[in-house]
């Protein structure tokens, strides 16, 4: 009887063993499995740093032999304006008469990125008075610049730009409809427009729930690249 017992609590402890076994082995496995797969990221992530490092140089490269190349279009272009002399003094009044019509109407149209459009034409402006450039140079700039104005005018999409409201500096949304009108959308789901108020421009929120819901369809519809359509719009505060 006791022989008995004693086979049974061995037959016991053998079935523990083996079952421990079993539950280790596969945790060797396990890992094992994690391990492999911890080499492959390891070597892929090698091949995509080496693959980025190979970009970046090759990009540095680039930027080296772009630098090279601006400095020479510049030589050459100080010998243009040394050349061009008289006549190109001549046009400089007649240039600058235009730059100033361009900044009003940059000034008193819609603020979108108006700093970043100013600033290109305040560039040229800069050289210009500096003689850097010539006055031909200076009016192939402006004719670039008012083409890419009138691209502006025709399209209508989404952006995102830092507006004043409440005397605070915020990152919106907006939606700009050609030059004509500008919307805006807040971190927090609130719509307005930016309204010009004796040649200021002041951003506004929309406090009806319809023409906010009127605003949202827009950016939605523009986020989904919807850009033909039927669409009901609030286009003044005082409607």
């Amino acid at each position: 009887m006791l022989i008995m017992t004693f086979n049974v609590v061995m037959s016991q402890d053998n079935d523990k063993l083996a079952r421990n076994l079993i539950s280790l082995r596969g945790e060797v496995e396990d890992l094992q499995s994690e391990l492999k797969i911890l080499k492959s990221e390891n070597k892929n992530s090698l091949i995509y740093l080496n693959t980025r490092k190979t970009e970046l140089q090759a990009n540095i490269d680039r930027k080296s032999l772009k630098s090279k190349q601006a400095h020479v279009e510049h030589e050459k272009l100080i010998e243009k304006i040394k050349l061009l002399g008289a006549d190109s003094e001549q046009l400089v009044p007649h240039v600058i008469k235009l730059i100033l019509s361009i900044k009003k109407n940059l000034n008193t149209g819609i603020p979108f990125k108006q700093k970043e459009r100013l600033s290109v034409v305040e560039d040229i402006e800069r050289k210009l008075n500096a003689r850097k450039v010539t006055s031909q140079y200076a009016i192939n700039s402006l004719w670039a610049f008012l083409e890419d104005e009138l691209r502006l005018t025709r399209e209508n999409a989404i952006y995102s730009q830092t507006i004043q409201i409440d005397g605070e500096n915020k990152l919106v949304e907006i939606v700009k409809l050609g030059t004509v009108i500008m919307y805006f959308k807040t971190r927090d789901d609130k719509y307005g427009v930016a309204k010009n108020i004796d040649g200021l421009w002041d951003y506004q929120f929309f406090e009806e729930q319809n023409k906010q819901k009127q605003i949202a369809l827009l950016f939605d519809s523009l986020k989904k690249q919807i850009r033909q359509g039927y669409f009901s719009l609030p286009l003044s505060l005082n409607q």
